[in-house]
């Protein structure tokens, strides 16, 4: 089991929201943290005894700067919590925004396949370590109200499943959060009342960080660990493909 104390975790998006309470949570658990955003973090950083850099992780060079203050900071690097994320609020039809589709896809899935690609260095330097990828429900179970959304964090889901499968025989472990609705700035007000109405309860965003903890802790690789309201958050089991089917050759 990973033992948090004095490891080198760096958070992206952990200006606020699921970040920030990751952030907390790591200090208070013994680890350091530098927290990478684009929104002024320093405050966050300066309460927990951390760093904040300024990062855009649709950006590969700023991925990199955010790995590299970690390593000169801290000495190395031990975790990474990929979790900065946006919603689309764009659609396929009419209101289609090209900018905004690329800034999603940008954030949501560059932001992933940048920051994995930045520590790997850094982690192998130290024989391994833990990559978490915050992804969705939405990525287990596409949602026809953002299909780009969907589309992005289903993507993230396939990244964590092969890089957990790739980078196994290096000890560096990779996982992912599927979380349904939480209360973070991104549910804007207009969703918390479809929600509301609807009976959809927020989690509180020590739930989703409470999962986190257990995907590091589990020693798995490769998962991608569903986060509901009133239940413990597990790996979600996906159907096997089906194998070949040969026809029968009659005699």
């Amino acid at each position: 089991m990973r033992d948090f104390n004095d490891a080198v975790a760096l958070v992206t998006g952990g200006a606020s929201g699921i970040g920030a309470a990751l952030a907390r949570r790591l200090t208070g658990l013994g680890a350091r943290v530098v927290i990478a955003d684009v929104s002024d973090a320093s405050a966050i950083a300066d309460e927990i005894g951390g760093r904040y850099v300024d990062c855009d992780v649709s950006s590969l060079a700023d991925n990199e700067a955010a790995v590299a203050e970690a390593v000169r900071a801290f000495g190395g690097l031990d975790i990474v919590a990929l979790n900065a994320g946006i919603v689309t609020g764009t659609s396929i039809g009419d209101s289609f925004d090209p900018d905004r589709y690329r800034r999603a896809m940008g954030v949501n899935l560059d932001g992933v396949v940048y920051g994995v690609q930045a520590a790997l260095p850094a982690l192998r330097e130290r024989g391994g370590g833990d990559i978490v990828a915050t992804a969705s429900l939405a990525g287990l179970d596409p949602t026809a109200v953002d299909p780009i959304y969907s589309a992005n964090k289903s993507a993230v889901v396939a990244l964590v499943r092969a890089f957990g499968r790739g980078f196994a025989t290096e000890g560096i472990r990779v996982n992912g959060l599927c979380p349904g609705f939480a209360d973070t700035p991104l549910v804007v007000e207009e969703m918390r009342t479809v929600l509301t109405g609807a009976g959809i309860p927020l989690m509180d965003t020590s739930t989703v960080v409470d999962a986190f903890v257990s995907a590091v802790t589990s020693g798995r690789s490769g998962e991608c660990w569903y986060v509901q309201p009133g239940r413990p958050a597990e790996p979600f089991r996906f159907p096997r493909v089906p194998g070949i089917r040969t026809e029968s050759v009659e005699a």
